[in-house]
């Protein structure tokens, strides 16, 4: 083997080792908060948030689409850096982001797709998930609609539905306002909600 060759070999396992590692340094979340255009935009605003994603989870159906998944929920899958935001603190992001005391939906969407709810994958994410649940709770002195279910499969929504803010921010502005969300999420939380 040439020594060209080898050193192109070992520069590229590198890189590749690099790149694994960087993905490893990354988790996931999953999130339904109400329309998740609304919780795409919220997330990919949080540091330490990579992206975000809208979809569908917790329903029987392996194939949702917008126009048919019943007993999913709306929701965001989220790829953070554990190094920069720990779950905890994405959870209390999540909360500032909805009015976590609507049983109905969120803001101006209502019905069952649109409920609240933090996916956990495990014990300790549970055991946070919850812990907020009680802090906020206490806080607002009013009843969290949140619930704390286990991960399932999410799945993601049509392209069109992908950084909708971005890419129609006349139109999301003008469903944001007219919904009323900054008002609403004032009045829960005081100044203190997400932006």
């Amino acid at each position: 083997m040439t020594s060209k060759l080898i050193f192109a070999l070992t520069a590229s396992a590198l890189l590749l080792a690099g790149a694994s590692n960087a993905a490893a340094a990354t988790r996931t979340a999953v999130f339904a908060g109400g329309c998740f255009w609304s919780m795409e935009k919220g997330f990919e605003s949080t540091p330490g948030v990579i992206s975000a994603v809208s979809g569908y989870s917790g329903g029987a159906s392996t194939r949702p689409t917008y126009e048919n998944h019943t007993g999913h929920l709306e929701a965001v899958k989220v790829t953070y850096d554990p190094a920069k935001i720990s779950y905890a603190r994405l959870v209390d992001s999540y909360y500032h982001h909805i009015d976590p005391t609507d049983p109905y939906g969120q803001i101006c969407d209502k019905g069952p797709s649109y409920k609240l709810a933090v996916f956990t994958a495990d014990a300790s994410e549970r055991a946070v998930a919850e812990a907020a649940r009680a802090k906020y709770e206490k806080q607002l002195r009013a009843k969290i609609t949140v619930v704390t279910r286990a991960a399932v499969a999410f799945y993601n929504a049509e392209d069109y539905h992908q950084d909708y803010y971005k890419k129609n921010p006349v139109a999301y502005e003008r469903y944001r306002i007219g919904c009323g969300r900054p008002q609403a999420l004032r009045a829960v939380w005081g100044g203190q909600e997400a932006r």
